[in-house]
């Protein structure tokens, strides 16, 4: 009895349930002042502050930051739909005010860009986050379901000993700021294109995009790219991959957890093209 309630407990409710759909926005208010309030310590506390400014940082990093915005924003707002969707709330609510929750979060962010002296607010990341947003609204009004899910993969690299302040010292901190070693993708999940097919409803195939040698926002005014004899150049991947919701399971606590880890894209053999290096085979890429 114990665990059917825990179960049921993940379970979408089939009509609005005001206490489910309070509990929602109470967490996600939480959670989203708690993000805001540690991204500050961790980006903007060690900065100066200064008046609300724009740039244009489109050149930097080889467009990999503006491909985070992006996957931030849908799958921030992909969440937020799912759990009104188990508050039961109606279809229309989940769209406006559950994914839109990336980008009016992101837009936080931006905000906090714009007052730092160090950065800036970015219309291109304003166009990310929105362009993230309506990738999962519209796969929902055109198909109701997700056929092209961004994912993530991340590994480490060399280039953070250059640049530890920048790239990050632990871990933790490679993942959000080393963009040598970050991966996106478009994952295609072939079944929904073809459902009359014998293929796996769970099957993938994800063309992702990476770029290496940045040792810096600005690399052509970079002097460690002279000193370090590092190139920046632009990955592009074929790979195959697994879309975790499509995979049938009667427990509703489990399909929450791939739902969650829906976000990252599986370890799998991927072919590598850039235009410098030409192609390259990995048998396990990640």
């Amino acid at each position: 009895m114990a665990q059917n309630s825990f179960d049921n407990f993940f379970k979408p409710s089939d009509s609005l349930n005001k206490k489910r759909q309070n509990a929602v926005f109470v967490t996600e208010a939480v959670l989203a002042s708690g993000a805001l309030v540690g991204l500050n310590q961790m980006w903007y506390a060690d900065y100066p502050k200064s008046n609300f400014h724009f740039i244009n940082d489109n050149t930097q990093w080889m467009q990999m930051d503006k491909l985070g915005h992006l996957y931030s924003s849908y799958h921030i707002g992909r969440l937020g739909a799912d759990a009104l969707n188990w508050s039961g709330a109606s279809k229309k609510n989940q769209l406006i005010y559950g994914a839109s929750l990336g980008f009016v979060f992101l837009t936080a962010v931006e905000f906090m860009d714009g007052h730092s002296a160090e950065w800036g607010a970015s219309m291109g990341d304003v166009f990310a986050n929105a362009t993230g947003t309506a990738l999962y609204v519209s796969q929902e009004l055109v198909w109701s379901e997700q056929r092209i899910t961004p994912k993530f993969s991340f590994h480490t690299t060399q280039y953070a000993n250059y640049r530890p302040d920048l790239l990050g010292n632990s871990l933790s901190e490679q993942i959000l700021k080393d963009y040598n070693g970050q991966t996106y993708w478009f994952s295609v999940n072939l079944y929904s294109f073809a459902k009359k097919s014998k293929i796996p409803k769970w099957f993938n195939i994800a063309l992702g995009y990476g770029a290496e040698g940045m040792l810096g926002e600005n690399d052509t005014k970079n002097n460690l790219i002279l000193a370090t004899k590092k190139e920046n150049y632009r990955q592009f991947y074929l790979s195959l991959d697994l879309d975790l919701t499509k995979i049938n399971s009667k427990s509703h606590f489990l399909k929450t957890v791939f739902s969650v880890l829906n976000t990252v894209k599986i370890p799998a053999p991927a072919l590598e093209y850039s235009p410098q290096r030409g192609l390259k085979f990995h048998a396990l890429y990640f």
